[in-house]
């Protein structure tokens, strides 16, 4: 019988600490969409955003669930959710936003780059590739 688990204390501290940012940024993603309602968004369009942010949401705390049961599939979400809203934030500063935008977003734009860091870190790409199905 196998355990399934929503965090991995016995995977290497960047794997957990990326677990536990996983959820805590898609449950404050998914808090903030709730909240904000048809506020300014940053796609532009109100229902574009939130789409991406549920989108956003439910491939980090997939993924988390999946790092922590230690399937591929669940790193290769992470990876790309956690690279995901820093190729929007990329686009829309080099876009029409400018630094302006990027001094806007600074702080969730440092726990995506925290995020992909924890992920990508050499200790955890070799603990995924020796101990992930």
């Amino acid at each position: 019988m196998s355990e399934r688990l929503w965090v991995n204390p016995r995977q290497p501290q960047t794997l957990y600490l990326a677990q536990m940012l996983m959820y805590f940024r898609g449950g404050l993603s998914l808090l903030f969409l709730l909240l904000a309602g048809n506020s300014a968004s940053l796609l532009g369009s109100s229902a574009l955003y939130s789409a991406f942010v549920l989108l956003e949401t439910v491939g980090l705390i997939a993924a988390a669930y999946g790092i922590a049961n230690e399937k591929k599939w669940g790193y290769q979400l992470g990876v790309v959710a956690a690279v995901a809203p820093l190729v929007v934030a990329g686009l829309r500063v080099f876009g029409d936003g400018g630094l302006d935008v990027l001094f806007d977003n600074l702080v969730p734009i440092m726990f995506d780059i925290a995020l992909v860091a924890l992920l990508l870190h050499p200790m955890s790409v070799d603990y995924r590739r020796i101990w992930f199905s």
